[in-house]
């Protein structure tokens, strides 16, 4: 049994906590503000990828505006199983599409799949976040998010600003560009692992729930609980790194 008390114990409880709140507020503030102060770097690459007009520079990405979010999608050429937590990341940008848009930020999803794959994952998905696969390209690998298959196998992959043991060619992350009057683009801020959790606002909501995170399966992450979507209640497993074997019986 959890601890129940008076209404006039509980509010002096709450009054205590609150101050360890408005303390994380204030910290998360000058965090943000590190943030800002942070150097920008010259992207010097003409990167190109597919989309669905065909082949497009990283400058089209952005779309008029001066910004531009980039979800990492953690899904390689022939990989045709999905991530549940890049599945949850892309939900979490949909409704956020119009505000982001009008604030000047454009959003795209990008992996290293083909299009045609990437293309056939959005449509049974529901997605409306624009999609582009940076197959062939050395995108993935400039912004920490792919690997080559030597440096995997030799766990020596540079992945969250180290070399790490990673054991996938591809993970997930979220960049940040910007691109200026001239039309140079710089880049400006990445972020990978339990970073990502910044961007999914679903955490905030069960953090203040009876049961928190509720995450008391084999991983103690959202490997235990998230599902892509469309895929709530009907089976199938998620491995360790994340991928989702549907089941048998349903059509991948």
């Amino acid at each position: 049994m959890h601890r129940v008390v008076s209404r006039e114990e509980w509010i002096a409880e709450r009054r205590r906590l609150l101050v360890e709140e408005k303390e994380l507020t204030r910290r998360r503030d000058a965090v943000a503000r590190k943030r800002l102060e942070l150097p920008w770097v010259k992207v010097e690459s003409d990167y190109v990828f597919d989309g669905p007009d065909g082949r497009v520079p990283f400058a089209d990405l952005f779309r008029g505006r001066s910004q531009l979010f980039v979800q990492h999608v953690m899904q390689g050429p022939g990989q045709p199983l999905q991530c549940v937590g890049c599945a949850l990341g892309v939900d979490h940008l949909e409704s956020l599409l119009p505000h982001l848009e009008n604030h000047d930020v454009s959003v795209v999803a990008i992996a290293r799949a083909t299009w045609p794959e990437l293309s056939a994952l959005k449509e049974r998905m529901g997605w409306r976040t624009p999609f582009y696969s940076s197959f062939g390209s050395e995108f993935n690998y400039d912004y920490g998010v792919s690997f080559k298959p030597a440096d995997v196998a030799a766990g020596r992959a540079f992945y969250n600003y180290r070399e790490s043991d990673v054991g996938l060619e591809d993970i997930a992350g979220n960049s940040a560009f910007i691109r200026d009057d001239s039309g140079t683009i710089f880049h400006t801020y990445s972020s990978y692992s339990r970073g990502g959790e910044d961007f999914l606002a679903i955490y905030r909501i069960l953090e203040t729930m009876p049961k928190g995170r509720n995450e008391h399966g084999p991983f103690k992450s959202m490997v235990d609980w998230a599902r892509p979507h469309n895929m709530y209640g009907k089976g199938g497993e998620v491995q360790p790194n994340g991928r989702y074997t549907p089941p048998a019986s349903c059509c991948r």
